[in-house]
């Protein structure tokens, strides 16, 4: 019962914040121009012969760079709004007023843990079935598995909300903000040199691709677009091979249970943290 009501108000005291507000906004002004751009686009399309070929294969390199998009979005949102969620309760003593009460310590961590997961699930959805649903209304056309491709960005997301609820644990606002941004620079960083290896010889080729393994397993976020992104594209996308929005090494389903045991640890480490530290 005690989950339930800080998660509640975990959400309600997001839903307040102007940082919400603004990806908000943003969000529904992106949604509108990549709207009105395919629809005119696609229109001009029409006029072709092989107009259908021609029609999905742009669909669907406009699906993956509206959705990525929509995961550089989600993701910074998720950092914006939950990184000062403990580290600024600490730092300025409200926590005190939470934990005095009948209220364990885990508790808390996990109440405000789940109520910004409804927050970024509801926005992830809204955007990603934004830009899908936009596509579908003009053309009919959906991507080869929308289900599994919006988990493994679901997952991103819940992946950086951990870590920002970690090191809410023991740094404060600004050191947690660098310490999230810089793990997901870094992943960004070797997924791209992963990627930009395999058009190298050896032994440069080995060098960037096991770069680009190691700063997977220190930050997988990376690693589940990439995975987000293959479920996503057409195989003549996929083809193109070397892309923010495609790639033709991709990670392997192992890759992805690496993540959640990641996210599950980082979890359990915040709830630890939280629990040992003297308040």
């Amino acid at each position: 019962m005690n989950v339930y009501v800080i998660a509640r108000l975990t959400f309600m005291e997001a839903s307040r914040r102007k940082i919400l507000l603004a990806a908000l906004i943003l969000g529904l002004v992106f949604l509108l121009i990549f709207g009105l751009g395919f629809y005119f686009m696609i229109n001009d399309l029409r006029k072709y012969r092989e107009g259908i070929v021609i029609i999905n294969t742009v669909s669907n390199f406009l699906l993956m760079a509206g959705l990525y998009v929509v995961n550089f979005l989600t993701s910074i949102m998720t950092v914006l709004t939950s990184v000062d969620t403990l580290s600024g309760e600490i730092s300025s003593g409200t926590v005190h007023t939470i934990v005095s009460k009948p209220v364990r310590r885990w508790e808390v961590v996990i109440g405000k843990w789940l109520g910004f997961v409804v927050m970024i699930s509801l926005y992830l959805l809204l955007m990603a079935g934004g830009v899908i649903g936009s596509i579908y209304a003009i053309t009919g056309y959906l991507p080869p598995n929308p289900f599994l491709g919006i988990v493994f960005m679901w997952l991103n997301a819940l992946l950086l909300l951990s870590i920002s609820m970690w090191g809410g644990t023991f740094l404060s606002t600004l050191a947690n903000g660098v310490l999230v941004f810089g793990l997901y620079g870094l992943a960004f960083l070797g997924g791209w040199i992963e990627q930009l290896g395999a058009f190298f010889q050896e032994p440069a080729r080995s060098t960037a691709l096991n770069l680009g393994v190691l700063t997977s397993l220190l930050m997988p976020s990376e690693a589940l677009w990439r995975r987000a992104a293959h479920e996503l594209s057409s195989p003549l996308t996929s083809a193109f091979g070397f892309s923010p929005f495609s790639s033709s090494i991709y990670p392997s389903m192992l890759m992805v249970v690496y993540a959640v045991l990641y996210l599950l640890v980082i979890v359990f480490l915040a709830l630890r943290k939280f629990q040992q530290r003297d308040l």
